[in-house]
């Protein structure tokens, strides 16, 4: 039974106790409510019956006091231009432009908005940026900088656009009867999430240098996007003298930048390592209950085509992805990539 009818029943219960006792003190007392109560309810239930008798709210609705959809765009707009404003500053430069809206009323439509601190402001300012590819003010530019050295502080990864940064590490498989140990070189462009991953039955320098020959550079070639940077950790499989190392020799030849992460400091390199729980947890574990393999040629088989799907098909959330898939998100994003070479080769004519 509903709650609502049941209050219905307890109302139409007093109305006939009353009547059956005469009494309608003695009745309320009974029931346990008011004089007054009763009186209201006896003269909705004369008026209009038992339907009469449902639970009507006395408050009204009490919409937001929104302010005009002209105030609220301009107060919207200045978090975007000016993110590092406070709510106190941006409602005195909005006073100066003859909008008037208080310290308080600039947060609450900031919040109905998810700007209301900084690094929300940040974050929506950096996605209009990825998305509509907006040219920044002085001030978006300094509040970004900002937003940089922190990230750099805390040792967070920076990258600007497809190939600015690429990550690489080795993840250990397991060991398969008749085959042995299993290891996967791992790459994945920290700003798309377009990733590649093959097996090797060791782990050295000249399978490091393979997948990027292999898989990697092919398809920067392809759509035409530079490869400036790769960041891996310090394992002896990525670092060495360049003269006698294959992998920091195939580096130097294709002139990509090598970073390296600190010393037992793996999250430095986060973004691969959580591609390796994504493949382990989606890929592996499912994979090797499914089915019982002889050769690491029938395995890599099967993850080309979960990282097929990976790429093209599977969504990702990562920070420039919105939901697209990291194919595609490479594919509407080279163009940041194409004008940022334009631009150093601007700068080096005129220098």
């Amino acid at each position: 039974m509903k709650t609502e009818t049941k209050l219905v029943k307890s109302k139409l219960g007093l109305i006939k106790l009353a009547e059956k006792l005469g009494n309608v003190s003695e009745a309320c007392k009974i029931v346990g409510y008011s004089r007054d109560s009763f009186y209201r309810l006896k003269q909705l239930y004369d008026t209009g019956g038992e339907t009469a008798l449902h639970e009507i709210s006395r408050s009204k609705p009490v919409l937001k006091n929104r302010v005009d959809p002209t105030v609220e765009e301009a107060v919207v707009k200045m978090a975007f231009d000016y993110p590092a404003y406070g709510q106190q500053r941006a409602c005195n430069e909005l006073r100066k432009k003859g909008i008037f809206i208080s310290a308080a009323g600039v947060r609450c439509v900031w919040q109905r908005h998810d700007l209301e601190v900084f690094d929300k402001r940040l974050k929506a300012l950096e996605a209009r940026m990825a998305q509509d590819g907006i040219i920044l003010t002085e001030a978006q530019l300094i509040a970004l900088e900002r937003k940089k050295e922190k990230r750099e502080a805390k040792g967070e990864i920076e990258t600007e656009h497809p190939g600015y940064l690429g990550s690489q590490d080795t993840y250990y498989v397991g060991n398969i009867k008749g085959v042995g140990r299993i290891y996967q070189q791992t790459f994945i462009d920290t700003y798309t999430r377009v990733a590649f991953a093959k097996l090797y039955d060791r782990k050295n320098a000249l399978a490091s240098a393979d997948l990027l020959n292999d898989r990697v550079l092919p398809l920067f070639e392809e759509q035409e996007v530079p490869l400036l940077r790769i960041l891996t950790d310090r394992g002896t499989e990525y670092k060495g003298k360049p003269e006698h190392h294959e992998y920091e020799l195939y580096l130097s030849i294709e002139g990509i930048e090598h970073s390296k992460t600190q010393v037992r400091s793996p999250q430095s390199n986060g973004i691969c390592e959580r591609l390796h729980r994504t493949i382990q947890e989606e890929f592996y574990a499912v994979a090797f209950r499914r089915k019982l393999y002889q050769t690491i040629e029938e395995l890599q088989a099967d993850l080309d085509g979960w990282m097929d799907f990976y790429n093209h098909e599977r969504p990702h959330s990562g920070r420039y992805c919105f939901g697209k898939t990291p194919m595609q998100t490479f594919i509407d994003s080279k163009s940041l990539a194409t004008d940022k070479v334009l631009d150093k080769q601007f700068e080096k004519s005129e220098s």
